[in-house]
């Protein structure tokens, strides 16, 4: 356990009721990791943020931060601090009294504080503006002001609740890559609450999934992006196309799958050990893995009528229709693909037997 800056051991939250916001949440989280609790709104995430920080009471199990068990102490007694969307600073005080505030209570003597306020203003890169308030700053700045605050008693543990919602695009850019410069700088763990797929892909080292109060899956950013477990994380994370069908047999890693009368070729990832032959199942294909044209190396293809095409930067996402309702993305690199489609206009999607990765029913694990 001491390992660990975080573990969560069997966490439920359920309200009055019988509301029930977090089913049996499990995680461990190693210090200096960079975690991001992503999922769409009333998932869950922001309620078990609140849990680790203890602002919410745990219905039943146990929450330890760094090896001690916190699950009824109150938030002052745990080594954490947090980092709200709405920044909340002092409007009267200039930059360096916000940082320099917490250290002022604990009664830390005026030269340390200016040490460690001064250190601390300059990762942010606020040194410059270290004298003025808070509505003489753009909110980037704000945002830079709140984080060094909630840094300067260098905490076990941050806590960042959808630290980047209020800012726009260029700003959300780049403060995605300054929390990730000053998280490893310091070493501190982080844990941020987020329902934009890119904000925790670019920064986190793990991401939990969730939906419906359940975790639906705990991982690598890339390991999530490149083998979603669940048809909920396949459908919620990247480009990926989905596929519902019968399994009609299985030749070793690989099972043929049947839908809308067609066959497919499916790889079954290792962590599932029971095929259900005869049952049905979702499959999915990343987008970036399937291709246009006739490929007679690749095991699968399909037919569709073109829609429309979706234009990033030097990717172009093609789009069609396999069956009513049933659309399929293709995506490309633009100079791969020189096509101009009509609508309407009947092409070919291939894909090979290791692309398309059968997905577990909802529920049937809750892994690390």
């Amino acid at each position: 356990m001491a390992d660990y800056d975080v573990v969560l051991d069997h966490v439920h939250k359920t309200y009055p009721g019988g509301v029930r916001a977090v089913i049996d949440f499990n995680a461990e989280i190693e210090r200096g990791e960079f975690v991001a609790m992503l999922g769409p709104s009333g998932c869950g995430k922001t309620t078990t943020l609140r849990m680790i920080g203890g602002l919410e009471e745990v219905t039943e199990g146990k929450i330890y931060i760094a090896g001690q068990d916190v699950t009824d102490l109150p938030p002052s007694q745990r080594d954490t601090s947090m980092m709200f969307q709405s920044f909340a600073l002092f409007p009267h005080r200039n930059v360096f009294q916000n940082v320099e505030f917490s250290l002022k209570m604990k009664g830390i003597d005026k030269d340390e504080r200016a040490r460690q306020v001064w250190e601390m203003v300059e990762m942010v890169g606020l040194k410059e503006l270290a004298m003025r308030r808070p509505h003489d700053l753009s909110g980037g700045q704000q945002q830079r002001v709140a984080l060094a605050r909630a840094l300067i008693s260098r905490p076990t543990l941050l806590l960042l609740d959808e630290p980047l919602g209020a800012l726009d695009y260029s700003l959300r850019q780049a403060m995605m890559i300054e929390l990730k410069r000053i998280q490893r700088e310091l070493g501190i763990t982080f844990i941020m609450v987020t329902h934009s797929q890119q904000e925790a892909m670019a920064m986190a080292d793990k991401v939990v999934v969730m939906s419906d109060a359940l975790v639906q899956q705990i991982g690598p950013s890339r390991e999530i992006a490149e083998s979603p477990r669940t048809r909920f994380v396949a459908d919620f994370i990247g480009n990926n196309n989905l596929f519902t069908g019968t399994i009609k047999s299985q030749s070793g890693s690989i099972v043929f799958v049947e839908a809308k009368d067609r066959l497919y070729y499916v790889r079954v990832p290792d962590y599932i050990k029971r095929v259900p032959v005869g049952g049905e199942v979702d499959f999915s294909v990343r987008a970036d893995l399937m291709h246009t044209g006739e490929h007679r190396n690749m095991a699968n293809s399909v037919k569709g009528s073109y829609v429309t095409t979706e234009y990033l930067g030097t990717l172009e996402t093609d789009v069609f229709e396999i069956a009513p309702g049933h659309y399929v993305h293709v995506e490309q690199h633009r100079k791969l693909s020189d096509r101009v489609y009509q609508m309407g206009e009947t092409e070919t999607i291939c894909w090979s037997a290791e692309a398309g990765i059968l997905l577990e029913k909802a529920g049937a694990h809750l892994t690390q």
